[in-house]
């Protein structure tokens, strides 16, 4: 029989510790008890999901004024993929070593200090007027991001009262809105007033950082007196091997999906404008509305995973959009937005199910799971709208959403994903 793992601070967990029962440290005597039967603290739920729509708000931001600065600094799409890349790699890298760290020594005001970065990257790019300085601020916003979304994550499980995807699904749900409003405030504010009306979006980083200290004072309680709680390791749970296997599956899912999901919130502007001939400010309520739709559907796929399992949620979510992906480059203006509603809504319900799938299968390693899993979107992102970017260059912003098309496909690997066991869930 297994001995029990017992989780400190110093701990290395290795590949045989997956198999073995795992002894967790709790952020306070009982907690996890006292959370399911109090139910999700829904302050803290609305707080961390508020922070995350004003932080992925000013992340959208940098997407929506693409037009402007290709207009303004003669930027060719490649460029364009190039800012995209220098936001989302500072993402991606650091969003791991975050959660690996605060795996080891959570950090209760990190995100508001996080948010500071984001801050005086708005203020760059506002007075920015040459390329290198227009991608270091799109990194400092970046940055930001890799602070935030690994503790913001654990913070929501830690407020979801036992009802993970729920919960998951709410700290998505403001990100997703806040993803959505981007167009629409770029088309509003900073389309008439220019480039230096994004220094006005830096009050939302610092409402942010308020909200977000607020947070850590709630936060810290939790976690300054840690004691052991043993969890039994379930038979039914999946050994090392297995648990590799489904981790390469999950990452492979959300390649599919977030490299779709990069090709319209970094180009799908373009292509109303080279296809249709629509305005700037027109195409930017276009992406809107794929954007919203986009947020509706991250609300739902958590509840849903909960209720009926995340790996049918995962199966619905990115082959189900299939049929809907291969019809856009075929249809016309009014068609190409219902169905960008039905492939936002279907894809993003899938992003909920794919974390909490992975955070529960190395339980031990949540911030840094989160981290990866955060930071692989992040990194598909950047480097897919780089590689899109060049690949527009040469073939046209058409022939993108044919290729990309078939990438909800990949939804096939789903098959090879683990039935957890109802404890899991």
């Amino acid at each position: 029989m297994n001995k029990p793992v017992i989780l400190s601070e110093e701990t290395v967990v290795s590949e045989e510790t997956l198999t073995a029962p795992v002894v967790v440290l709790d952020a306070a005597p009982g907690l996890a008890a006292k959370a399911a039967v109090a139910g999700p603290a829904y302050v803290v739920l609305a707080g961390i999901s508020f922070s995350h729509f004003l932080n992925d708000t000013m992340q959208s931001l940098i997407a929506s004024v693409y037009p402007i600065l290709k207009d303004t600094y003669a930027l060719d799409y490649a460029q364009i993929g190039m800012i995209t890349l220098a936001f989302q790699f500072t993402a991606s890298l650091l969003q791991p070593l975050v959660g690996h760290f605060t795996d080891k020594k959570a950090q209760p005001f990190s995100l508001a200090a996080g948010m500071g970065f984001t801050f005086f990257g708005l203020l760059l790019l506002s007075v920015a007027h040459v390329y290198p300085i227009i991608l270091i601020a799109a990194a400092l916003v970046g940055l930001g991001s890799a602070v935030f979304h690994p503790e913001s994550a654990r913070i929501a499980r830690l407020a979801s009262g036992g009802r993970y995807g729920f919960a998951q699904s709410v700290f998505q749900l403001g990100g997703s809105f806040g993803t959505s409003m981007g167009p629409v405030l770029a088309a509003l504010i900073v389309v008439p007033f220019g480039q230096p009306s994004i220094a006005w979006f830096s009050s939302i980083a610092f409402l942010a950082i308020v909200i977000l200290w607020r947070i850590g004072v709630w936060y810290k309680p939790q976690i300054s007196a840690k004691k052991s709680a043993v969890i039994e390791r379930h038979p039914d749970l999946p050994d090392s091997r297995r648990v590799r296997i489904a981790l390469a599956v999950l990452v492979a899912l959300l390649f599919s999906k977030q490299l779709y999901v990069s090709s319209l919130s970094s180009y799908y502007i373009f292509y109303l404008i080279d296809k249709f001939q629509v305005s700037t400010q027109a195409a930017q309520l276009y992406l809107f509305i794929f954007l919203a739709a986009n947020a509706a559907g991250a609300f739902f796929g958590g509840p849903l995973g909960d209720r009926f399992g995340r790996k049918y949620i995962i199966w619905f979510s990115i082959l189900g959009a299939l049929p809907f992906t291969l019809a856009l480059p075929y249809a016309g203006l009014a068609a190409s937005a219902v169905l960008t509603v039905f492939i936002g809504l279907i894809l993003s319900s899938a992003t909920s199910s794919i974390i909490v799938f992975a955070q529960e299968l190395m339980p031990h390693r949540f911030g840094m799971i989160s981290g990866v899993f955060f930071g692989v979107a992040f990194g598909i992102g950047g480097l897919g709208a780089a590689v899109l970017g060049k690949l527009a260059d040469h073939t046209g912003i058409a022939f993108v959403y044919h290729v990309c098309a078939f990438l909800p496909a990949l939804g096939l690997l789903a098959v090879f994903l683990p039935k957890m066991p109802k404890h899991a869930r």
